[in-house]
């Protein structure tokens, strides 16, 4: 009987790190949902504002469509109703995304085939900004 537990455990071991990998959904399509958002600064095009010593809250709405993807590598668009970004992004074997745009950065997770949650964050002399948004694809 102890032989079966050892031999038990060791397959599930083995077996772990297979399923560690995270397989890719088909992320073409269009993405929305709105930011939770807090700015030191004048902001960015996204989160505009007079320039001011304390931090402000923000909630914009955004939409990503994303239009290529190749495996782990994807790029789209990333815009609110002031401006649009070209992003461009890869996911990792554990299922964390990294996207760049035009002037920061995101790392975000997927939640779901059809959820995903980005996290941007800037520093410039002129702004700081700390964001999250969950992103829905839609029908």
């Amino acid at each position: 009987m102890p032989k079966l537990v050892w031999m038990t455990l060791l397959t599930a071991l083995i077996t772990v790190p297979a399923a560690a990998e995270t397989a890719v959904p088909d992320l073409r399509g269009t993405w929305s949902g709105e930011s939770e958002s807090i700015v030191l600064g004048r902001g960015n095009p996204h989160h505009a504002g007079k320039r001011s010593a304390e931090p402000r809250l923000s909630s914009v709405k955004f939409t990503m469509i994303i239009d290529k993807q190749d495996g782990r590598r994807f790029s789209g668009k990333f815009s609110s109703a002031r401006g649009s970004e070209t992003v461009i992004a890869v996911v990792s074997r554990s299922g964390a995304i990294y996207m760049v745009d035009d002037d920061g950065y995101n790392i975000g997770t997927m939640l779901a085939p059809d959820r995903m949650e980005l996290c941007y964050l800037l520093q410039s002399p002129a702004a700081r900004i700390a964001s999250c948004v969950e992103l829905t694809k839609q029908p």
